[in-house]
């Protein structure tokens, strides 16, 4: 099983498939199958790094409004 660190990794690699304009949860940047076996615990963790890493490196991501189910939505901008 990956690190967290390793996951966050995983998903700044996969931020640049996205289009400017689109709006995602952290779970879209993962296949079905790879998000379930990742731990509730390191779910909520990756949360929590990639919040930081998109509000302290300006790369052209801003967090929006949360789903019903409390999970945080994402846009990309036009910046990268």
């Amino acid at each position: 099983m990956p690190t967290v660190n390793e996951l966050l990794d995983k998903v700044k690699t996969e931020l640049s498939n996205l289009l400017s304009g689109e709006v995602f949860l952290l779970r879209d940047l993962f296949k079905g199958y790879e998000w379930n076996r990742i731990s509730r615990s390191d779910r909520l963790l990756l949360g929590t790094l990639f919040l930081n890493y998109i509000k302290t490196d300006d790369i052209g991501v801003v967090p929006i409004e949360k789903t019903s189910s409390g999970q945080q939505r994402y846009k990309k901008g036009e910046s990268e």
